[in-house]
């Protein structure tokens, strides 16, 4: 089977597209189909003659787009059936929102990679499934806490807490995770450490501009994963942090959840509001974060989250099992 994979060109990363299209696609692959890329940059309608060019040259069976506004081009066409996933960004503004809805209409399978974001949406797609975005477990690698502190220049005697993004994004939410921070210390000194900042004992890790390998390090040498984030699709860097059985602490929103589970070592902070689309705290948000925070950096060892996503198939291999079940279907109407 020949799958066209059209996606968003963004500079920042070396396959020129987010890293979760380019596994998944890769994980299709290895199961035997031959893959193309092909990359949205500039004028959607110079790129749709473009990408209509494209189809006639590589003749694929199917088409996989990713992101609302991106499959547009793809789905205006009517040479070839369509694939469209959804990754939450799509329901962030009213106009996008709006003309993804519409677009959905028009894709032959829309997947969703978490339910909210089918909920959210102004139109909804009828034929659909929600798949997450997986991750490769061989790209996760797991090693000894101390080996990859040494490798990193980590203090072995300081307890460290990796933040799940940077710093400025504030839907990451890091606010709510320096205030829990300052409330275990008992006061606010905090001091700029490389790549993060240091109240006592306890240092914040920032994960941004850092490489594969980096993240994968810094995951297998904290104590404690934080993603204290206001909305998210499905996030990978928690299931990054996951595969390398490190304890987690997030907040109850999207499928983070059920991803979790109710695993020794997972910690939920709870979602006042009540939405899977959006967390919401109130004014003991703060203490609560602080109290998952503590008994997270008191658990003894790692966690079984490795074996987790397994369970629940969130690994790229098991979804591109799904993906190709659901090409295999469209070809064959």
């Amino acid at each position: 089977m020949k799958i066209l994979v059209v996606s968003r060109y963004k500079e920042k990363y070396p396959s020129r597209q987010a890293p979760f299209v380019t596994e998944q696609a890769e994980a299709v692959r290895a199961l035997g189909h031959e893959i193309e890329y092909y990359l949205v940059k500039g004028s959607y309608i110079k790129q749709y003659f473009a990408l209509r060019k494209k189809i006639k040259e590589y003749k694929p069976d199917i088409i996989h787009a990713h992101y609302g506004l991106t499959a547009i081009i793809a789905e205006l066409q009517s040479l070839v059936p369509v694939v469209t996933t959804f990754h939450n960004g799509e329901t962030h503004r009213w106009y996008v929102n709006l003309v993804s809805s519409l677009c959905s209409k028009l894709a032959n399978h829309v997947i969703y990679v978490a339910p909210h974001i089918r909920q959210k949406l102004y139109f909804k797609a009828r034929n659909y499934s929600i798949i997450p975005c997986g991750i490769s477990l061989d790209e996760c690698f797991v090693m000894d806490k101390a080996e990859a502190r040494k490798e990193l220049n980590w203090d072995a005697n300081k307890k460290y807490i990796l933040f799940g993004g940077a710093f400025y994004n504030l839907r990451k939410n890091y606010p709510l995770l320096r205030g829990a921070v300052e409330l275990l210390a008992g006061h606010n000194d905090w001091k700029p450490i490389e790549w993060g900042e240091q109240l006592g004992n306890i240092a914040c890790i920032e994960m941004w501009k850092r490489t594969r390998r980096e993240c994968m390090l810094m995951m297998n040498a904290c104590d404690v994963f934080a993603l204290p984030t206001k909305n998210e699709g499905s996030p990978q860097a928690l299931k990054e942090a996951m595969a390398v059985n490190c304890p987690c602490v997030a907040t109850d929103v999207s499928d983070i959840k059920y991803m979790l589970g109710d695993l020794p070592g997972h910690y939920i902070l709870a979602n006042k509001k009540g939405t899977p689309s959006d967390w919401g705290g109130d004014e003991s948000s703060v203490a609560e974060m602080a109290e998952a925070l503590k008994k997270a950096l008191a658990f003894e060892g790692r966690t079984s989250g490795r074996e987790r996503l397994v369970e629940i198939h969130y690994t790229n291999e098991l979804i591109a099992k799904k993906l190709v079940g659901i090409y295999e279907s469209l070809i064959s109407k």
